[in-house]
C-alpha cells in the first residue's frame, strides 16, 4: 500500500544483497545499497524500489536463461505469495517487456505436491481422476511502459548493481 502512494522511485535503485548477488551475478562480495537518494526521495520511493528490485533480479535470471538457451520466452507465469500483489506482477510485466500471468490458485506448487502425494498413496490412480479446479479465471498483466522507458530502468539497475559490488573483502574483521 505504501508503495502504491507513489508512480515511481524517483531514481531510487535498491539492491538487495545482503549475502552477495546470487543467480546470474554470481559475486559473493556484493553488498546491499541504495542509490539514487536525493531530498525529494520519500519512505514510498524506496519501498517501491524494493519492490522494483525483486523484479529487476527476475529479468536479470530469466534475461540469462533466454541467453544461454537461445529460447525466447514470450510470457511468465507465476505462483506463490508474492504474485498475489497486483503491484508487483505490473511492474514485472513492465520490466519484462512480456506479458505475466497469474493463476487462480495461486499456490500451484503445494497443490502439484499434493497432487503426487495423492497420486502416491493411491487416492488418485493418476492424473485424468484428479477433479478440475473451477474458479476465477487466470489474471495477465500486460507491460505498460515503452522499451526506451524499460531499457533506461535496465541499465540504471546495471549501475546500481555494479555499485554494490566489491564491497565485502574477506578478512575485513570490522564487517564480519
Amino acid at each position: 500500500s505504501v508503495a502504491r502512494t507513489v508512480n515511481n522511485t524517483a531514481g531510487v535503485y535498491f539492491v538487495p544483497a545482503f549475502s552477495g548477488l546470487f543467480a546470474p551475478h554470481w559475486r559473493p562480495d556484493a553488498r546491499g545499497v541504495i542509490v539514487g537518494l536525493t531530498q525529494y526521495v520519500t519512505r514510498a520511493h524506496v519501498v517501491r524500489a524494493l519492490l522494483e528490485s525483486i523484479c529487476h533480479q527476475s529479468v536479470d535470471v530469466i534475461d540469462a536463461m533466454v541467453n544461454d538457451t537461445h529460447i525466447a520466452v514470450h510470457s511468465v507465469h507465476v505462483d506463490g505469495g508474492m504474485s498475489i500483489n497486483s503491484l508487483i506482477m505490473q511492474i514485472q510485466a513492465d520490466l519484462l517487456g512480456r506479458n505475466v500471468i497469474r493463476p487462480a490458485f495461486l499456490e500451484t506448487t503445494v497443490l502439484g505436491a499434493a497432487i503426487s502425494a495423492a497420486i502416491g498413496v493411491n487416492v488418485y490412480n493418476g492424473v485424468d481422476e484428479i477433479p478440475k479446479c473451477n474458479g476465477s479465471e487466470n489474471v495477465t498483466f500486460e507491460p505498460e511502459i515503452d522499451g526506451p522507458t524499460r531499457g533506461k530502468k535496465k541499465r540504471r539497475w546495471d549501475m546500481a548493481v555494479q555499485r554494490s559490488l566489491a564491497w565485502h573483502v574477506d578478512g575485513d574483521e570490522e564487517f564480519e
